[in-house]
């Protein structure tokens, strides 16, 4: 499934509905990565930190990819962090934990931010500190069913889980309420990277954006 957009802007984290973490102890096959992860339909790629490297990669994709892809920084852990990673390109920034100093960095940039968050009071308190999203984390801990339960009190927030979800799973965060997933292991594999498998990539990349588009069209008709 190919998805068509005018021109990158952050809106594409939730219009395109996937983001795609890449946490990998090797990047120097990046742009190979990125070009089967467009192939698929995914328009987010977050790279995280945990690399050394990463934000020397962030800056080299965000150029050569300015005009097709949301390339943002994950696994930020503090202000100095995501503002290394916005001065090298990155379009949005995501962390793993609540971090209200680093959600008034990304204002301060007006760089749109998902900030982490698992229990009912951290998902409130980034959303009140100002983050664009809250990404729930490890979303794998309660599920869709847990996303639900925290959405009927509080149903202003805007989730994307991260953390176990899966191509079984995808469509139950969406039809849960969550405006998007993001997906690390079960879409960029490691070993598949390595032996350049690319065809394997984006057809799993189609898998999880033709998943969440089929789940958004079934809450739609609800």
């Amino acid at each position: 499934m190919e998805l068509e957009f005018n021109a990158p802007e952050p809106s594409w984290i939730e219009t395109g509905g996937v983001t795609a973490v890449v946490r990998l102890d090797d990047l120097s096959k990046a742009h190979a990565l990125t070009e089967a992860l467009l192939h698929g339909g995914i328009r987010c790629i977050e790279l995280t930190l945990t690399n050394r490297h990463a934000i020397a990669v962030i800056s080299e994709l965000a150029e050569s990819y300015s005009d097709k892809v949301l390339i943002g920084a994950g696994t930020v852990l503090d202000p100095e962090s995501a503002r290394a990673a916005i001065l090298a390109g990155a379009q949005f920034i995501v962390t793993p934990t609540l971090k209200p100093a680093t959600i008034a960095l990304c204002q301060r940039y007006r760089i749109p931010i998902i900030c982490g968050a698992l229990t009912p009071t951290e998902l409130l308190t980034a959303w009140e500190c100002g983050a664009n999203w809250v990404k729930l984390f490890p979303a794998s801990i309660g599920g869709p069913r847990y996303l639900r339960e925290v959405l009927a009190p509080l149903p202003q927030l805007r989730i994307i889980p991260t953390g176990g979800v899966s191509l079984e799973n995808a469509g139950e965060f969406i039809k849960a309420g969550a405006v998007a997933v993001a997906v690390g292991g079960n879409l960029v594999r490691a070993q598949l990277v390595a032996q350049g498998a690319w065809q394997a990539i984006t057809e799993t990349a189609n898998a999880f954006v033709s998943a969440v588009a089929g789940a958004r069209g079934q809450r739609a008709r609800s």
